[in-house]
């Protein structure tokens, strides 16, 4: 399986910040969050590991190289001509690189400690979503978990991690372009093919400085 890390966007609440450095490039105990990742994925059997950049992006394969440091391959789908196309258009674009099959994504800019599977099986499923408990940051929550399926509307929703296992299926026709990922989710939960599954565990969306200093802080 491969993996892709969503590394383009511009990270306006975490200005001044990110006027000169892209978020997942910020530290965690002086590690790059990005590289928390790009560990965490090499040491579970991941090999090849797609990273879409924009935003100040040439500074990312600068930090980064190509991934021989970590004994995986990083291969870059570069969105800086366009701008960032937000979560599903990054995804759309680097379709090419990520095969056939299924593949995982997750958002460069949390910290967590899920065990990624390099495994997972998605059989009929178009996605399968990881829940967490609601933060303080997003109190009404996103979807709904119930017995492993996830849907748009209930109660008791959970907030969506920025970690998920996807079917190209999910994207097939749609154009690369700026597009956010919710919708087509949405879609996929009416016709019941988006699975689910809740992480309990230590989770943080890195979305301010206070936020930043808070894991930093905590960790």
């Amino acid at each position: 399986m491969k993996a892709m890390i969503l590394a383009a966007g511009r990270g306006e609440r975490m200005r001044p910040l990110t006027d000169h450095i892209p978020k997942p490039l910020l530290e965690i105990h002086g590690k790059a969050l990005i590289v928390w990742h790009i560990e965490k994925l090499a040491s579970l059997g991941f090999s090849e590991i797609i990273i879409n950049i924009a935003h100040l992006g040439f500074k990312i394969p600068m930090a980064l190289g190509d991934g021989s440091k970590w004994g995986v391959k990083l291969i870059y789908s570069n969105e800086q001509k366009e701008g960032a196309l937000e979560s599903a258009g990054g995804i759309i674009k680097a379709l090419p690189l990520l095969g056939e099959g299924t593949f995982l994504v997750v958002n460069g800019d949390i910290w967590c400690d899920y065990e990624f599977d390099f495994n997972f099986d998605l059989e009929d499923d178009l996605a399968h979503l990881i829940l967490v408990p609601n933060p303080k940051h997003n109190p009404d929550g996103d979807f709904v978990l119930k017995n492993r399926r996830v849907f748009n509307e209930g109660e008791e929703r959970l907030t969506f991690s920025g970690i998920g296992y996807y079917s190209p299926e999910l994207f097939k026709g749609l154009k690369s372009e700026k597009k956010a990922l919710a919708p087509i989710l949405r879609e996929a939960m009416i016709q019941k093919r988006v699975g689910g599954s809740i992480h309990k565990s230590r989770w943080y969306d890195i979305g301010t400085p206070q936020r930043l200093n808070s894991i930093n802080n905590e960790v």
